[in-house]
């Protein structure tokens, strides 16, 4: 639904259920006025849509029925927070996304098999961030060859030729990064400079 029209409607819903609470409770117009300092012409108004409902209004009227706004205005309920994980093999790999969004960076969860071991670099536009969680990466970069145990990270522009699977030790658990070009993570930790503790 588009933004503009889901406010519309849920402003003209706002009317109905002030009256629904109000006369639910046995609360007359005037009792209501009396209480909140709103006329009752204004409020009479406000419950049949005739009025647009504003803060200076509502808040009162949740204040004296001991509501929260979001009550009076119909907010949302706040959605499943959880992922549904769907699997997908990759080049013998297992890529789970971790978000439903879409967006310049997108992280994934990959479980590289313990066989992946034959190197084949391949380059392609973005940049890529990898943190080892179980097991042992091998990461070949340009030419350069690297072994990251769990804990370590890496990221590299993916133009470069790359490729990363396991030392055949076992499979690795990797959380990855991947953005288009030029989005870049800057995760590195900044060099201590001399005569700080621990040198």
């Amino acid at each position: 639904m588009d933004p503009s029209s889901a406010a519309a409607k849920a402003l003209a819903e706002v009317g109905p259920r002030l009256k629904r609470l109000r006369t639910g409770r046995g609360v007359t117009l005037a009792a209501l006025s009396e209480t909140t300092g709103i006329s009752k012409s204004t409020l009479s108004r406000l419950e049949a849509g005739q009025r647009r409902p504003s803060l200076e209004l509502l808040l009162p009227i949740a204040q004296a029925h001991q509501v929260p706004l979001d009550e009076l205005v119909g907010a949302p309920e706040v959605g499943d927070p959880r992922i549904r994980l769907k699997p997908t093999r990759v080049h013998g790999q297992t890529v789970i996304p971790l978000t439903r969004q879409p967006g310049p960076l997108q992280p994934y969860k990959m479980i590289v098999p313990a066989d992946r071991t034959e190197p084949d670099p391949r380059t392609h536009e973005g940049y890529e961030w990898l943190y080892v969680l179980a097991g042992r990466l091998r990461l070949v970069l340009a030419g350069k060859d690297l072994v990251l145990g769990p804990g370590e990270a890496a990221e590299f522009d993916t133009r470069l030729p790359h490729w990363f699977g396991s030392t055949g030790a076992g499979p690795v658990e990797v959380l990855s990064l991947f953005g288009r070009q030029g989005e870049r993570m800057h995760v590195r930790a900044r060099p201590r400079a001399r005569g700080e503790a621990g040198e």
